[in-house]
């Protein structure tokens, strides 16, 4: 029965998993399909102007406006007349030099000329001014195009509107569908519940528990008989020396390796106890548990931004099918994730370095590009194993904000493995010293650092307190 039950569980948490990506998706996607009806509304209204210009250019320079082209025009010819009239001021000027006229004639002629442009600008702003049946037409041919062009304006605006107002309500009822369907699912899910076995396994308060974990490679055990709980929303530490069993237990949890002994428990999203011993490795993800590794595991023949787009793949509703026949379906979802990931850049101030390669970009910012991958996947729990390794002072200061800063606005756990002491104790809620695979101590990093255990494993020898 107790099998029958969990198997029930587990489609039915696949059910709500799938109900709540639908969710996300049409939660995100309303904005996006907006912004596109809006951008292609303003395209086809300057498409229409710019068709109206120039169906009207010959008007518009027949009724002497002076705007676009017929300013251009019309300051052409005065440049004209002036460059005319400069160059005959400049002969009559060499003329001078040369004294081949008397002083009171030169002067004359200077006067002369300058009227002669006075009279060519003024003639030349007649053109433009005067009214003429020809001036008369081109203005009414003009007025009626601008009326015909604000008339189809309206339209656009109007059916526009009536586009939003249907993909709102359409989106709107499917939304209400699949939080009915939501609560109906979590309601049954609930249902067992409250007759499951291992809902008694964890604390209300905790997200992770291991009871009496070990791992042994033929004679060596790296992980030995380790229990304690990790807090729903705390950072959490696991310091010890080298080869104390560290990345070891992030693997146990994670489910890269089983566990020779002991049971790991897990608060999922749907408030529901787990037992990961049970799960598959590519099932951990589905669970909220994210993790990066000692070393930067990014594909360094993608882009920062394509680098988040593959930590989205267990987002996407549509299937193998659909991304072979490239559905619309998909490329909607396509949009959405592109859209989750360049949000979380600018989250995590790395826009500037979206479309770049990883590689040759500083330690430090690879790093930030493991943790901005991480959050594509709505984690509860996120797995950092030594995430300041290799950074400077200065990137260790600005990782301990960041990592703060994921956990309170992403509302996760913080689970992490580091050798730099300042940053645990600068950022951790609790931390866990081991050595050898086994438990010295748990608690505040106060606790911790006046530990006399933890400071003998880390020191080589008994330590003063």
């Amino acid at each position: 029965m107790e099998k029958i039950d969990q198997i029930k569980r587990q489609q039915l948490i696949k059910q709500l998993d799938q109900i709540k990506g639908n969710l996300e998706f049409y939660q995100m996607n309303l904005p996006i399909q907006k912004a596109y009806l809006t951008s292609k509304k303003d395209q086809k209204i300057e498409r229409l102007t710019f068709k109206k210009d120039q169906k009207l250019l010959k008007h518009y320079i027949r009724s002497g406006k002076l705007e676009g082209y017929p300013a251009t025009l019309y300051q052409s010819k005065i440049d004209k007349i002036n460059q005319s009239y400069d160059l005959k001021i400049r002969a009559l000027k060499q003329r001078l030099k040369r004294k081949e006229k008397p002083l009171a004639d030169a002067y004359q002629d200077l006067e002369s000329i300058e009227l002669k442009r006075k009279h060519a600008l003024k003639k030349l702003a007649e053109v433009f001014e005067k009214t003429s049946p020809d001036r008369k037409s081109s203005l009414n041919i003009i007025e009626k195009a601008e009326e015909k062009l604000h008339s189809k304006v309206e339209k656009i605006e109007k059916s526009l509107l009536i586009r939003i107002e249907k993909l709102d309500k359409n989106t709107q009822d499917k939304i209400a569908s699949l939080e009915a369907s939501y609560q109906t699912h979590h309601n049954t899910l609930n249902t067992l519940k409250e007759t499951d076995a291992l809902e008694n396994a964890l604390n209300k308060t905790s997200i992770l528990r291991l009871e009496h974990v070990s791992m042994q490679f033929g004679g060596l055990k790296a992980v030995n008989d380790l229990s304690f709980d990790v807090k729903e929303g705390e950072i959490f530490g696991l310091i010890g020396p080298n080869g104390a069993g560290k990345t070891t237990l992030f693997n146990c949890i994670t489910r890269f390796y089983r566990a020779t002994e002991g049971n790991i428990y897990y608060r999922n999203h749907y408030d529901q106890v787990i037992s990961l011993n049970d799960y598959q490795v590519h099932r951990i993800i589905h669970e909220g548990i994210v993790r990066t590794f000692q070393n930067v595991e990014l594909i360094f023949e993608l882009s920062v931004l394509d680098n988040l787009l593959v930590g989205a793949h267990k987002n996407y509703q549509t299937g193998f099918f659909s991304h072979m026949a490239n559905t619309k379906r998909l490329r909607a979802e396509e949009k959405v994730q592109k859209q989750k990931a360049l949000d979380i850049l600018s989250f995590l101030e790395l826009t500037p370095y979206m479309h770049m390669y990883p590689l040759g970009l500083p330690y430090g910012i690879l790093k930030k590009v493991e943790l901005a991958r991480t959050l594509m996947s709505h984690p509860k729990l996120i797995i950092l194993d030594e995430p300041a390794a290799g950074l400077n002072d200065h990137e260790t200061e600005q990782l301990k904000e960041t990592i703060k800063k994921i956990r309170d606005t992403y509302q996760t756990t913080i689970f992490l493995v580091e050798h730099d002491m300042g940053l645990v104790m600068d950022i951790c809620d609790t931390v866990c010293a081991i050595s050898f695979g086994k438990m010295l101590a748990i608690g505040t990093p106060q606790e911790i650092q006046q530990n006399k255990l933890v400071r003998e494993a880390y020191l080589g020898g008994e330590a003063d307190v």
